[in-house]
């Protein structure tokens, strides 16, 4: 089996660095080969962008705009094509994928309007035949560290803003998940796009640590778990880039006893439970208020239920977990749940379908110590923790007391407590009768604390302010100049 090319100036190029096997963590069958890549190849992509990036930069933005309405239209041609490949690659379901490419989709879309956003300010007469005005130029090269659990979506958080801003850009995908991205440039190679705009390459940590440091790359996008978000951050601004680094989450559902049981029941099931809760809104904690004992029940229920095997195949809902090291860990987090006290009302653990892959079935934990390491945990796999407290003011203090901030939900038929808790909550993405509180493309995906390092995040107008530096032109004209030349 060949090892997948980076994609560099316009072109595929084979690496000559080593390789990694990828498995279908459905079946565990080597489904690719990816390159590690090396530090020479990423400065290889990094010299193209360079040099591609000052006529790029001069294309005018309704030009540069223009390749996007035609990627929009490459993407709507190959949804299920490209959906297959995150199903065959990352174990969700195909209906998930689909759902995954819609928002890639979504925010080609938003930054297809580039010529607005991207508008400037002017104050005409700031003192007496004085004009003030700020324009927006973009920075240069720029460079994405995907993760494994979107590979259609999350890189289209910033590609699209970048180049419709004039940068250059580098994706760098998920070794674990490279087969998406390396269909989606030979899309984009449709494009005709000028040579270098976007690039490619696969590789693992000395590829990151090189975009990281390269002093060409002027700004990094990442999204990942916390501690390695943490570095990434710290790394690259350590060598003077702007940095975006989305890290990890433990997001809380609070269920008001005033909340409709039946709605609540499947959109905190499908919150819980979707994508295998290998997502950075994955509910994780689900928190009920008051008289609970029917909607526990309820969950319970409708977990039990859920069927799990390959995404490939017809009426499954959840499929597997990554690899067979994450499963391994999420077991072992179960088990620990176990040993702290927590009661396992529905154990995964022996429940999936198909025991050749990477499966767990959903799991349930209830009773969770707040004290324990489990309820600060990020799990990121299909395990609900219950737990009951006695009013929104715990609740609230619960949310707030955790080390992550990426997103809170509350299910309530009451309006004063739904603003009560879109106000205090300290998260930057609150659903209020919404399991996962996922922005549109329109809005940003803002996460808090340390679900987030830097301060603009992806997507909409923080991506055109993230991928553009700000310049203020003060200037007066005098008659007697113009009548001296």
């Amino acid at each position: 089996m060949n090892s997948l090319p980076h994609y560099i100036d316009g072109a595929w190029k084979k690496s000559g660095g080593d390789t990694l096997a990828v498995d279908n963590p459905a079946t565990l069958e080597v489904i690719a080969n990816v390159p590690l890549g090396t530090s020479a190849e990423v400065n290889e992509a990094v010299k193209a962008a360079a040099a591609a990036f000052p006529e790029w930069r001069n294309t005018p933005t309704n030009t540069r705009i223009q390749y996007l309405f035609k990627l929009k239209m490459l993407l709507e041609d190959h949804v299920d094509e490209i959906a297959q490949l995150i199903t065959l690659e990352c174990g969700k379901t195909l209906a998930e994928s689909r759902g995954e490419l819609r928002r890639a989709i979504e925010n080609v879309e938003v930054a297809c309007g580039m010529p607005v956003m991207i508008q400037s300010e002017f104050s005409e007469d700031i003192a007496r035949g004085i004009d003030e005005y700020m324009i927006r130029q973009p920075l240069g090269v720029c460079a994405c560290i995907a993760p494994f659990n979107f590979p259609g979506m999350i890189p289209f958080w910033f590609l699209p803003y970048a180049i419709a801003c004039g940068n250059t850009f580098i994706v760098k995908p998920s070794e674990k998940v490279p087969l998406t991205m390396a269909k989606v440039f030979e899309l984009i190679e449709q494009l005709d796009l000028p040579a270098g705009v976007l690039n490619m390459v696969h590789g693992g940590r000395d590829v990151v640590d090189t975009l990281l440091e390269h002093p060409e790359i002027k700004a990094i996008s990442f999204v990942g778990s916390t501690p390695v978000a943490r570095y990434v951050y710290e790394r690259a601004a350590k060598f003077g880039k702007r940095v975006q680094a989305q890290g990890g989450a433990k997001n809380p559902i609070i269920i008001l006893p005033d909340a409709d049981p039946d709605m609540t029941t499947k959109i905190v099931t499908d919150s819980v439970y979707g994508c295998a809760g290998q997502r950075c809104l994955a509910a994780s904690m689900v928190v009920t208020v008051g008289n609970h004992s029917a909607i526990t029940d309820q969950l319970v229920d409708a977990a039990r239920s859920r069927v799990t095997g390959n995404g490939l195949d017809e009426g499954v809902q959840m499929g597997p977990v990554i690899t067979p090291q994450s499963k391994q860990r999420i077991e072992s987090i179960i088990q620990e749940g176990v040993s702290e006290g927590a009661k396992l009302v529905l154990d995964g653990r022996q429940g999936a379908r198909d025991a050749k892959g990477n499966f767990i079935a959903p799991t349930i934990l209830k009773d969770i110590p707040l004290d324990g390491k489990i309820v600060r945990t990020e799990i990121f796999g299909p395990v609900m923790g219950l737990v009951h407290l006695d009013s929104i003011d715990e609740a609230i203090q619960f949310v707030n007391s955790g080390e992550y901030g990426n997103m809170a939900c509350i299910f309530t038929s009451s309006g004063a407590n739904a603003r009560r808790f879109r106000h205090d909550v300290q998260a930057g993405n609150v659903g209020i009768n919404i399991g996962v509180a996922a922005p549109m493309a329109q809005f940003p995906f803002s996460g808090w604390k340390s679900s987030f390092f830097g301060d603009l995040h992806g997507q909409s107008r923080h991506a055109v302010e993230f991928f553009t530096q700000t310049k203020v032109v003060v200037e007066r004209w005098l008659d007697t100049w113009s009548r001296t030349f």
